[in-house]
């Protein structure tokens, strides 16, 4: 992708997204995203079939950079300059949604959440197979996939907790208060 294409889809990512901090998802037309945009109905369709897709294609760029970031601890991005990364991959994820990169925390507490909140946690679903159940038996005797679902709508409640509590705990301690609750379940 050219330079000139990265940045129509960048206006058309921060077009739509504005418009969900605003209204609901269903209440979105392709032509108001189009005029936040500036882009031309042609131009729009070249890049993205349907304005679900765009939703899809905005959620797998969001989730999939900052679950691949939380990841890759070796990573620096900016937030460790001064210190090593975290060795919790969670707290490495809390870190990346504090400092709310594409405004990813209003999407989570917008009108239409419930849309990101699923992307979110099927994204969580692989990071947690990837990091935590990946050849290790856990402690009680559950389906994994069980257990998958149970981990990752669980810090997703967490996160929601976390924004409409206006953020007052750290990563590092929601980090220690999710891990206690997870030692009795890996």
């Amino acid at each position: 992708m050219d330079r000139k294409q990265k940045k129509t889809r960048a206006a058309i990512f921060a077009a739509f997204s504005s418009l969900l901090a605003k209204k609901s998802y269903n209440r979105i037309t392709v032509q108001e995203i189009i005029d936040a945009a500036d882009v031309g109905r042609t131009t729009f369709y070249a890049h993205f079939e349907t304005k679900d897709d765009l939703l899809k294609e905005l959620c797998e760029e969001l989730f999939g950079h900052i679950i691949g970031s939380a990841m890759d601890c070796a990573h620096t991005h900016g937030l460790y300059s001064d210190a090593s990364s975290p060795d919790s991959v969670f707290c490495h994820l809390l870190q990346h949604l504090q400092k709310n990169g594409s405004n990813i925390l209003g999407l989570l507490s917008c009108e239409s959440n419930d849309i990101f909140l699923r992307y979110f946690k099927n994204s969580l679903n692989d990071l947690i197979q990837n990091q935590f159940l990946q050849g290790k038996p856990p402690k009680l005797d559950l389906p994994p996939d069980f257990l998958i679902n149970h981990i990752s709508g669980s810090f997703v409640e967490m996160v929601l907790w976390w924004i409409k509590g206006g953020m007052k705990q750290t990563p590092e301690e929601l980090d220690r208060y999710f891990s206690v609750v997870l030692s009795s379940v890996l």
